[in-house]
């Protein structure tokens, strides 16, 4: 018979138990090697990088081939004539930083687009008057040089091993023909309308006159042979003698200078669009200085101010300077990350732009001083307000205080997203991407097979702002990838994701989830997330959510309970619809590599 004494403690262990949630199991585990990884947005671009390293690729080879076969399976997030945002670093523990960014025709001005009547399929409501003050989100209008390319091309030469021929190889089997997944024939069905608009994009995605169904071969014919032509002028220059650097910069010629820059400014000629020959032949891409900080014990790099780079060190130098370390995804934690980041993204949505049209007070915004101060604009509530700072004594102009163009879109017109590359090798190099841009649906140009990016609608018609569009200038973007080291520069991971706006916010928390929290790879990613609208958008509309907290709904009530009281507007969302779809990997402490995927939305990581 139990005494009353044990029968209290067997009642109160129940009780415990029962309160507990029990722990969750990820649904993957991280893969680990000793030679090489790669993780990617799919298993067609981390096949492709798998292949590159069994040839003896090093992990610049891999991210390469990776982005090239994402680029050609992708459809849906990424195409051949986007753009791509490069960390590397190299055995001799320098870090390089790529702008694949593509640039603004030259015929384009603000003016013009601040008058322009929009038309079909650019926006979703066709007032007979034609509605003004917006970029266009679909079509020839908003489309740029095509930057992904060049930068990896650029990367290529610079820090690869291996031929052109060797890194397309992949994507070129893939332009002859894969079997479609669920996701693609999806997103190509319900582009349909679209491309009906447009008879080179309804012949590239409607073979035979319907959308492919799902687990059908699609083929892109035009594509594979002008991915063959780029290979057979690295052929011929090597034929002649060059070096394997000299026959790259023929492949790039080729593109930016030969027949496909051609093409392309044929077809835009003839479609109403802005893209010339002379703004192909004019693009060149060069590896510029990365921007970096320290955050306990680790240095973070991370691209320019082209891109929303730079908001992830200010809001490490504000969370730098605290005291204490709350606990894992508690109230305080969220509310402190999320106010941070509010900081920061009103800094990029005031003083960040194109650096080579525009000054960047950039010795303040990445400085530890500047940090510090606006830490103290961090209290128990949260902020309703944009608070861009004081630089140099002068508060910047900030675009919600703008009469700004606010138009519904048709869905099928909306940013649809990115997708993400990164590569470790066993000799240290670090390779990380976020490719983007000529989603669906897509402008093919001509017989080229090539979809041509919208990214001009990351602009905004704000005169004066430094992200205005102007002829020859490069959107402010969001792509942004992340590579860190130790504070004596060794590797320690690579990581990047898509999610527009959410970059930032999803890549902090998987980056923290790692180095504070001591979670492996996989745990990282698929641990529940959170963030914020509480900032303007980069696309479309360039919307605005005052107070805006979304949480994982995996995240207990009572937190977002406190969350409420502290002032945010929370809502909850789904793990498999949280904005952004991570991939990571790590350095261990023996030198092996780890790596994790996001399983909610398909993205794959390998190892050997």
């Amino acid at each position: 018979k139990l005494s009353k004494g044990l029968i209290f403690f067997a009642l109160a262990a129940l009780s415990v138990a029962q309160s507990r949630r029990e722990p969750e199991r990820p649904l993957k585990q991280p893969v680990r090697g000793v030679h090489g990884a790669v993780a990617a947005g799919s298993e067609w671009a981390t096949e492709a990088g798998m292949h590159t390293y069994y040839k003896g690729g090093n992990a610049v080879d891999v991210g390469v081939a990776s982005m090239f076969a994402g680029s050609v399976s992708e459809l849906s997030h990424y195409g051949f004539g986007g753009e791509a945002s490069i960390l590397i670093r190299t055995k001799d523990g320098n870090v390089h930083s790529i702008a694949g960014i593509g640039t603004m025709p030259k015929l384009a001005t603000a003016e013009m687009f601040r008058n322009r009547p929009l038309q079909p399929f650019e926006v979703t409501e066709r007032d007979p008057g034609g509605l003004k003050g917006i970029i266009p989100a679909a079509g020839l209008m908003p489309a740029l040089v095509p930057g992904m390319v060049d930068g990896a091309l650029l990367a290529l030469r610079e820090y690869g091993s291996m031929s052109f021929e060797q890194v397309i190889a992949p994507a070129i089997d893939l332009a002859d023909g894969f079997a479609l997944d669920d996701m693609r024939s999806a997103s190509i069905a319900y582009s349909q309308p679209f491309f009906n608009m447009w008879p080179t994009s309804k012949a590239h995605f409607l073979p035979n006159g319907h959308a492919p169904r799902t687990g059908e071969i699609f083929r892109q014919p035009d594509l594979a042979r002008t991915l063959r032509g780029m290979v057979d002028a690295e052929k011929k220059a090597l034929a002649a003698g060059a070096t394997r650097e000299a026959a790259i910069d023929k492949v790039r010629d080729h593109f930016y200078r030969g027949e496909i820059a051609r093409k392309i400014d044929a077809f835009s000629k003839a479609n109403g669009g802005l893209l010339r020959y002379e703004d192909l032949a004019a693009f060149k891409v060069q590896v510029e200085e990365p921007v970096s900080t320290t955050f306990k014990g680790y240095r973070v790099y991370k691209n320019g101010f082209w891109s929303q780079g730079p908001a992830m060190i200010e809001a490490l130098n504000i969370l730098d300077g605290f005291d204490d370390q709350p606990a894992f995804n508690s109230a305080a934690y969220i509310h402190r990350v999320v106010e941070a980041l509010k900081l920061a993204y009103a800094d990029r949505d005031t003083y960040y732009g194109d650096p080579k049209f525009t000054h960047i007070p950039a010795d303040v915004l990445l400085s530890k001083e500047y940090g510090a101060e606006r830490r103290k604009l961090i209290t128990d509530k949260a902020s309703q307000e944009f608070l861009p700072g004081a630089i140099h004594g002068k508060a910047g102009h900030h675009p919600s205080e703008e009469a700004m163009a606010h138009v519904p879109l048709d869905p099928v017109l909306m940013a649809h997203d990115t997708t993400c590359v990164d590569a470790i090798d066993k000799d240290g190099m670090m390779f990380s991407a976020t490719p983007s841009g000529a989603w669906l649906p897509s402008v093919i140009a001509g017989d080229t097979g090539i979809p041509l990016s919208v990214r001009a609608q990351s602009f905004v018609l704000i005169p004066g702002s430094p992200n205005e569009l102007g002829p020859g200038k490069r959107p402010r973007v969001t792509l942004s990838p992340t590579l860190v080291t130790s504070a004596d520069g060794k590797p320690v991971e690579v990581l990047s994701t898509p999610g527009g706006d959410t970059q930032e916010q999803g890549l902090l928390q998987v980056m923290f989830n790692s180095l504070i929290f001591h979670m492996n790879a996989e745990n990282s990613i698929e641990a529940p997330r959170f963030g914020t609208r509480h900032l303007v958008s980069s696309f479309d509309n360039h919307a605005w959510e005052r107070g805006d907290l979304q949480l994982d709904d995996r995240i207990p009530s009572a937190i977002a309970a406190d969350l409420a009281a502290r002032g945010h507007h929370v809502s909850t969302m789904s793990r498999y619809s949280n904005g952004t779809a991570p991939v990571l990997i790590r350095v261990l402490a023996g030198g092996a590599l780890e790596a994790g995927a996001d399983p909610y939305y398909n993205r794959s990581a390998h190892a050997w």
